[in-house]
């Protein structure tokens, strides 16, 4: 047996390398084995910080008995979501054909051209309670495919049909004020009034949800219901859902009062959330989430690890939890991070540690952001220049870019930019900015070539769609006077998706903030000084506006040159501030008081 998994870039794969299961890497060999074979393929896919994954590959991949079932009757594939998540949500939808309760592990089986038939998640290696198991199905399956074999590329052919439809909408009119006020409120209506957040067991910090409901619009025409994005933070702050020592949010909670978390902490969760606590004016909160991507997930180089397990060895045994449970973590190894470094989920921490920040002048923060985005644009690139996927140790993956981490890295540079006030990290973002309207960024070839159609990115998963990634770095340009074509580009991803958004708030939170930040006229401050530390410059900190950018004189003219014209003939030799509504400014002062009064 060929090990096809010691070499890749996955650690999630790397795990699975020595385990008796014949297994492939995602690519085209595997169905052109399948093909060879004329056998099923059995697609598993996970992560490494998964627990239950973790479970499967001890009870089940590791068993020899099981692996021998596999190797025999199927062509067996594994995935890294995170390195694959066109591959991982084209798979995930066609799951929600067979079971409600879609996670990972994900198994699917498909016909020997990629194309579903029967899936679900985890199953124990024999039956227990109302759960089938993992024998019985492979016995099953096998079954079907050989005497059944009409029955189930009819049922495959109508999955794909299924979802086809399901991807085709219609652009409506950007929402108004009271369209977005009504599902800010049908959001809220959700709010567990004892214990906080939304909804029940289990329960997740739906930071993008969070996001909408802190938008300046909604503040002020649903006070309440934006006000229950900060009683859910402080709720998930005072829980175990966060680890008081180091600062990371935890997954989930499997219990509604936020007890018995879920223990991995990801980044994706953590740089979001530190945006919410930044809005809703919880240093503490946010310093602690900082110190946690800072000591914790942040890899040599700069940028940041996926994620931390859920996992770790304690007395020679694994343990879910047991770290953090601990009387004392001295001389206990923590659990293991996920060192790959994703693009769109670095663009997260970058922007969310350059806006940190600024508001509270913590200018490492800001270097921090910096170097992770240095990083990326050096490593994530393939040979012909274009971004990637990830990369591990240095080593770019060959996974292909997502438009969520196109447009996610975009905006994280935008942000830095306007943090640091250098105009070479807006230009960055442009041109990858520029790259995805021209319709430069592909699907996963493999997916492609096996015409296995790869579901639409258009709702929050952890993290912002594609949709709304690019729209929200399209704002940003805008925003800080690139022309006019980007706040087009942003209108134009927002109307595609918006009347499915209004119907559905809970999982279209991050293109609602976007719809809301489109149909208000932008505040912009500008302050030109030699002085960071400054008066002027800490009042502006204090102003809530949608771009404050502090910069020196040359600084305002490099972005005015480059073509940001939010920054045009404001690059005098004197201390100024602009305070600007969409583009058309007040007079200049530099009375940081005068600065203080304006709202």
């Amino acid at each position: 047996m060929v090990n096809r998994l010691a070499d890749t870039l996955s650690p999630y794969l790397r795990a699975h390398a020595d385990n008796p299961v014949d297994w492939f890497a995602w690519g085209p060999e595997a169905f052109a084995e399948a093909q060879r074979r004329n056998v099923p393929i059995l697609i598993s896919i996970g992560y490494s910080t998964c627990h239950w994954c973790h479970v499967m590959a001890r009870e089940s991949f590791s068993s020899p008995e099981i692996a021998g079932l596999i190797n025999r009757d199927f062509v067996a594939v594994k995935v890294d979501r995170e390195e694959h998540p066109d591959v991982d949500a084209a798979y995930m939808a066609a799951a929600s054909a067979f079971t409600q309760n879609l996670g990972w592990p994900l198994t699917a089986f498909t016909t020997p051209q990629g194309r579903t038939f029967y899936a679900g998640t985890y199953w124990p290696p024999e039956a227990r309670a109302q759960m089938p198991g993992f024998r019985d199905v492979l016995a099953a399956v096998h079954e079907a495919w050989m005497l059944r074999r009409e029955q189930a590329i009819e049922s495959a052919d109508a999955v794909a049909e299924a979802l086809a439809q399901a991807a085709v909408v219609t652009p409506s009119d950007l929402p108004s004020t009271v369209a977005l006020a009504v599902a800010a409120e049908a959001i809220a209506a959700r709010e567990d009034a004892m214990f906080g957040g939304f909804g029940g067991a289990p329960k997740f910090p739906v930071a993008t949800t969070l996001g909408f409901l802190q938008r300046p619009l909604l503040r002020r025409e649903t006070p309440d219901a934006a006000a229950s994005a900060e009683r859910s933070l402080a709720a998930m702050a005072a829980s175990d859902l966060r680890d008081s020592l180091e600062g990371g949010f935890f997954r989930y909670a499997t219990q509604r009062d936020w007890t018995v978390p879920h223990y991995e902490r990801m980044l994706t969760d953590n740089a979001q959330l530190l945006d919410v606590a930044v809005r809703a004016g919880d240093d503490a909160t946010a310093r602690g989430i900082v110190a946690f991507l800072l000591d914790v997930l942040r890899r040599d180089g700069g940028a940041f690890g996926a994620a931390q397990d859920s996992e770790s060895w304690i007395d020679g045994q694994r343990s879910e939890g047991g770290y953090y449970l601990a009387a004392s973590r001295e001389g206990l190894e923590p659990p293991a991070v996920d060192g790959k470094v994703i693009t769109g989920w670095n663009g997260l921490a970058i922007a969310a540690l350059a806006r940190a920040g600024a508001a509270l002048d913590e200018t490492s923060w800001a270097d921090a952001a910096a170097q992770a985005a240095s990083f990326v644009l050096s490593v994530n690139r393939s040979p012909d220049g274009r971004l990637v996927r990830a990369s591990l140790d240095g080593v770019a993956s060959t996974a292909v870019a997502t438009l969520a981490d196109v447009g996610l890295f975009a905006e994280g540079l935008f942000a830095l930019a306007v943090a640091t006030g250098e105009v070479r990290w807006a230009l960055a973002a442009r041109e990858l900015l520029d790259d995805v309207l021209d319709g430069g960024v592909d699907g996963d070839p493999v997916l492609a070539a096996q015409n296995v159609a790869a579901a639409p990115d258009q709702t929050d998963g952890d993290l912002p769609s594609g949709t709304a990634a690019v729209a929200g770095a399209s704002l940003a340009a805008w925003r800080l006077g690139a022309g006019e074509k980007y706040r087009a580009a942003a209108e134009e991803q927002v109307r595609a998706q918006v009347a499915s958004a209004l119907q559905n708030p809970f999982a279209h939170g991050s293109l609602l903030g976007i719809a809301a930040a489109l149909i208000a006229p932008p505040r912009q401050m500008v302050v030109v000084t030699e002085d960071r530390a400054g008066a002027l410059a800490a009042a502006s900190r204090r102003l809530d506006a949608d771009v404050i950018a502090i910069v020196t004189p040359a600084q305002a003219g490099a972005f005015a040159d480059a073509g940001f014209e939010l920054f045009a003939g404001k690059d005098a030799a004197v201390e100024l501030a602009y305070d600007c509504r969409a583009f058309v400014c007040r007079l200049p002062t530099a009375d940081a008081g005068e600065l203080l009064l304006e709202r």
